[in-house]
């Protein structure tokens, strides 16, 4: 593998032929391929999920969601599986606590790659009987694509769990850091006035970038790339963990609570951090990560900045092609910015950047009906906005309207930051 990974681009038209279908659900298999059947079931905290418990729930929703619905006569893999593998669907049945999925010893990993076998030998026969049925080509984008969101969950889950391991164990091998010239911080002028937002209607898009809309975007720049594992150090260094004035006071509490003196996965001497690859040295021009919004927040505080609405971030990133490092290049982590200075860089891949938006429905957001109506909506509480993509996302899963969002101490996650000042 090159030192240097090439970029992944996502524009293409989604794909979910019986080759596409195929191809996606080998890709979750793929990333398991290094794990051995004790890595896949335990269960680091109530946030992750198991490995194998991934594996299962993403074919419960084809089962569920495909199976059952168009072709009610197919049979059920196994009687019960409901139960353990729904994750949030109160309208589909009651479910297995969330908190306690790294009990289920059984079943085993061999009986879920079993399971994941038999629905997919069903799902290539539904897609080859009814490939045109505009209906069944709707849920089966909208299942590789909840699929893909939880290939990214799966490995960032795995490595919240292998960090915890004293042995700190490489889930994969990674390539060199590349070595790079750190890229001046310069502001990019972003557009103002009435702008567009949302998804314009051409391809997949979740129900939560809909409706289209406009939103009145005052005069500001936005910052041409993430912030840095030095700049955050000088932040660190200067104080930042224990200056009450630069935290909103909820983050402030958990600063206290929790003792956080530097981001997720770094060393207290702050001299290397956990990866996928294992311990590595911090690279200083590489974008800092697993931040929570709060961490994000008040260093822009301390940068005499701000983190930029999702609106402004999306205005920024329309008209930009939707390529950077996602989990396809094999890089496992965030890279330095790489590009003409000018221009935004690093808006797609690396890192989720945190913005200052919570996450709430659009004007005139109106939940789908139904079981699938619960994919989004329900979670429009409490949580912020994040936009991007990140190394840990799969190139054709995100696009400039995508929202993804969490918990605003959330940070096991590749989320970083982008600055934004006021013009």
């Amino acid at each position: 593998m090159s030192a240097q990974p090439r970029l992944a681009s996502t524009n293409h038209e989604p794909d979910c032929s019986q080759s596409a279908y195929r191809r996606v659900r080998e890709a979750t298999l793929a990333l398991c391929a290094t794990l051995a059947p004790e890595d896949a079931v335990v269960q680091s905290m109530p946030d992750a999920s198991p490995a194998k418990w991934h594996l299962a729930h993403t074919t419960w929703f084809f089962e569920q969601f495909l199976l059952a619905h168009f072709d009610p006569g197919c049979r059920r893999f196994h009687e019960g599986w409901d139960y353990l593998f729904n994750s949030y669907y109160q309208t589909v049945g009651p479910m297995h606590a969330r908190p306690q999925r790294g009990l289920l010893t059984r079943p085993t990993l061999e009986e879920v790659v079993a399971y994941r076998a038999y629905v997919d030998d069903a799902m290539v026969e539904l897609l080859r009987r009814r490939g045109d049925d505009r209906d069944v080509m709707e849920r089966v984008t909208l299942g590789l694509n909840h699929e893909q969101q939880h290939q990214e969950l799966l490995l960032t889950d795995i490595l919240h769990l292998f960090s915890l391991n004293p042995l700190q164990p490489a889930y994969r091998e990674a390539p060199p850091s590349p070595k790079a010239e750190p890229a001046p911080l310069q502001f990019v002028a972003g557009r103002h006035g009435i702008v567009e937002i949302g998804h314009a209607g051409e391809g997949f898009a979740y129900d939560n970038e809909s409706p289209r809309h406009r939103a009145l975007l005052h005069p500001h720049a936005i910052a041409n790339r993430c912030v840095t594992n030095a700049e955050f150090r000088q932040f660190i260094d200067d104080g930042g963990y224990r200056n009450p004035a630069l935290w909103l006071s909820e983050g402030w509490d958990t600063v206290q609570r929790e003792g956080w003196s530097h981001p997720l996965y770094w060393d207290d001497a702050m001299e290397t951090m956990f990866t996928l690859g294992g311990r590595q040295p911090i690279a200083p021009v590489a974008p800092v990560c697993h931040l929570s919004f709060f961490e994000a927040d008040a260093f822009a505080r301390w940068a005499d900045a701000r983190l930029p609405t999702e609106f402004e971030w999306e205005a920024l990133a329309q008209d930009i092609p939707v390529e950077g490092n996602f989990v396809d290049t094999g890089a496992l982590r965030p890279l330095p910015a790489q590009g003409d200075h000018a221009d935004a860089l690093q808006l797609f891949g690396d890192v989720w950047e945190w913005t200052s938006s919570p996450y709430v429905g659009y004007p005139g957001y109106k939940p789908a009906a139904g079981a699938l109506g619960e994919y989004n909506g329900k979670f429009m509480c409490g949580q912020w906005v994040l936009r991007g993509g990140s190394c840990a996302t799969p190139a054709g899963h995100v696009r400039a309207s995508y929202r993804n969002f969490f918990h605003p101490a959330a940070r096991w996650q590749f989320s970083g930051l982008r600055l934004a000042r006021d013009a």
